[in-house]
């Protein structure tokens, strides 16, 4: 199967990749990661497919730094960014989703002879479909997502202000047990980015409008460890990003200086915020 996208063609057989016609350099693992992704485009790719599509099941390796190289490898072949993908996208703990639009034409029939009827259909199949992507990639035909599109939530590193770097790792830790707690919610509905740098920087040079362009993002989360007069707080937001709008807002109160229940809690509050988001008839 010839699998093309944007000004890319990639064939399964030969594992071979082509830009504009050319070949374009591609190593034989990252190779075969790209062929599941694109054969499944549209759908997340999950981790542990991913592996035994490379590797296979009875080959021990550094799963997380294999994964890591080949999707770098992918993504520098074809021009694509992790921080901000038009081909590939990282759904946190759940996988990887080719999300550009991608269209397939079969491989030349081998008893196909230049100038015979089979040969010419899939010749002119071929070129139409090249058309077509061309005009998608030169902007001649705009691609318009479908209205009922996910939702995306950027989840911001909470911030640890009490001035005590003991916190400093539960805080960090929190924010990533909410991009776990929220990719699983409604994965239909609802698509979590929380690996992103933007989102990793601290609030004194976070910058909203950045954030909103960068992730294309409809809502971010932001958590901050307090100390109060009375103890420790942990402040919620649920900001709308397209008027850096305070959706909601809450201050939960910390009885015990180990953060008892404080993961409970602020999950629990965003994940309200979240489906409170989602009834509402306009974002």
């Amino acid at each position: 199967m010839i699998y093309r996208f944007g000004v890319f063609e990639f064939d399964d057989e030969t594992k071979e990749l082509r830009r504009n016609g050319r070949a374009a350099a591609l190593e034989p693992q990252p190779a075969r990661a790209l062929a599941l992704l694109l054969s499944r485009a549209g759908d997340v790719v999950s981790r542990e497919e991913l592996r035994e599509a490379v590797w296979g099941k009875d080959t021990h390796v550094d799963f997380d730094r294999g994964t890591a190289y080949c999707l770098s490898q992918i993504r520098t072949a074809i021009g694509d960014s992790g921080d901000n993908p038009r081909f590939i996208q990282t759904i946190p703990k759940r996988g990887f989703e080719f999300i550009a639009p991608v269209a397939t034409a079969p491989l030349p029939h081998p008893g196909a002879k230049p100038g015979s009827p089979r040969w010419v259909i899939g010749l002119a199949i071929a070129g139409l479909t090249a058309l077509v992507l061309t005009a998608f990639a030169l902007g001649f035909v705009r691609y318009e997502e479908p209205t009922s599109r996910r939702v995306v939530i950027g989840v911001s590193v909470f911030d640890n202000e009490t001035g005590q770097a003991d916190y400093d790792r539960p805080v960090a830790g929190l924010s990533d047990l909410v991009v776990e707690r929220l990719s699983k919610l409604d994965p239909d509905r609802i698509s979590v980015i929380g690996n992103a740098a933007v989102l990793r920087q601290p609030r004194n040079i976070r910058n909203l409008k950045a954030l909103a362009q960068d992730l294309k993002a409809d809502y971010v989360l932001l958590g901050q460890l307090q100390r109060g007069e009375t103890g420790l707080r942990f402040i919620t937001h649920f900001i709308r990003l397209k008027d850096e709008t305070h959706l909601k807002a809450n201050r939960i109160p910390i009885t015990d200086a180990d953060l008892t229940g404080l993961e409970a809690a602020v999950v629990g509050e965003f994940e309200r915020a979240v489906r409170d988001a989602l009834r509402r008839p306009s974002n």
